[in-house]
């Protein structure tokens, strides 16, 4: 257990909220946390945004309110809400082959894989096979080929296998198939830009200097026994993209896996699946498409993460394990690290947790379980 002294709590909670702030803050009492922020929207009303801590390592730079932060895979959330606007326009269909759109994506036994089921990571592309280098990553037509020429790592329609870096390429093939745009083109210009909203896939160098820096596990992930799903989409030496460093890194678009953002940004993104399809309260996506794209599309043991999961299409359903507080209707992300944000449809309730210490846990990290613990106690 830490001896240090708390930070300073900053931001805005809510009368009785304080909970929620106490949990926070315990994080840096027993969880070692460097900087984190949370934001929490109840019925549309921001009732909690905080942070505390520092954005560097050695504790140098205070973290602040405009401090970004990578937060890896919960940035998979917002591309599905991508994907889902553009089914709504009629561009895409979940239920239509992916090779409609992409016909070299048929190639392998993969002719028949829906937009659903490569969106609820079922299409046995948890990884590239083809040993390559980490910076081929960097370039999407690249991944692209080998992704459409890829025979599947699993037979088709056994279940789900996670794809942590290969989804946000699936998904922006289908978004520049379609709408003619990658997805972080139509954040900037179609869904975030236009309302101020702080969350970035393909962060300019301009605001490279406000992101936080990372502090690495001290343990690897528990990926349970390993098998060739897992070991491609966490473990070769090109499982990630690498070699070209931060500066290139941050700027390129990931949609998977390196989505820059606050708490705040985070958490208003996410009142689209709270609240019917409105986004802070005005039509984002159709309430048919909402349910569609939460439908669930496949449940049981995932061949990558170890865990029973229930997907929707790009977006986790709280059936089981139940990450994201006491609701079953909840639908969430988490981020390698610890990062994660949820909603709750019930309650019109979402929220987000992002930091710079980074922890071991794939999902269902004890730091914003803690928190979410404590927002549905003050409910």
């Amino acid at each position: 257990m830490s001896t240090e002294i708390l930070p300073a709590l900053h931001g805005h909670v809510a009368a009785g909220f304080e909970p929620v702030a106490d949990a926070f803050l315990a994080n840096w009492k027993d969880q070692d946390e460097i900087g984190a922020g949370f934001a929490l929207s109840l019925d549309g009303e921001m009732v909690v945004d905080i942070h505390a801590g520092w954005a560097d390592r050695r504790k140098s730079q205070d973290w602040t309110a405009d401090t970004l932060v990578p937060v890896y895979s919960t940035g998979k959330a917002i591309a599905a809400l991508v994907l889902a606007r553009l089914v709504d326009r009629g561009l895409l269909r979940y239920d239509a082959p992916v090779a409609d759109y992409w016909p070299e994506f048929g190639a392998g036994g993969k002719s028949a894989v829906t937009v659903a089921e490569a969106l609820s990571h079922q299409a046995g592309l948890s990884g590239i096979a083809e040993e390559m280098d980490a910076g081929d990553w960097f370039d999407a037509a690249k991944i692209e080929d080998r992704l459409a020429r890829q025979v599947p790592l699993w037979e088709l329609g056994t279940g789900s296998g996670y794809h942590p870096v290969t989804f946000g390429f699936i998904a922006d093939a289908l978004a520049r198939r379609t709408d003619g745009r990658s997805i972080g083109a139509i954040l900037r210009e179609e869904v975030c830009g236009p309302r101020g909203i702080d969350f970035h896939v393909g962060l300019p160098e301009s605001e490279h200097e406000r992101t936080a820096e990372h502090a690495m596990p001290r343990q690897v992930p528990d990926l349970g026994e390993l098998n060739t799903a897992r070991q491609l989409a966490f473990l070769k030496p090109w499982s990630s993209p690498g070699r070209r460093g931060a500066t290139e890194w941050r700027k390129a678009e990931f949609p998977a896996a390196n989505a820059h953002a606050t708490a705040r940004s985070l958490a208003r993104l996410m009142t689209a699946y709270a609240d019917g399809g409105k986004l802070e309260g005005k039509r984002f996506i159709s309430e048919a498409t909402l349910a569609a794209l939460v439908k669930e599309r496949v449940h049981g043991p995932d061949k990558v993460l170890p865990f029973d999961l229930s997907w929707g299409a790009g977006i986790m359903r709280n059936v089981s394990p139940g990450f994201y507080g006491p609701t079953p209707e909840t639908v969430g992300h988490s981020g390698w690290g610890g990062s994660c944000a949820f909603a709750d449809p019930v309650r019109n309730l979402t929220g987000a947790y992002v930091m710079n210490r980074q922890h071991h846990y794939l999902a269902g990290d004890p730091r914003p379980v803690r928190i979410i613990e404590a927002v549905y106690g003050c409910l």
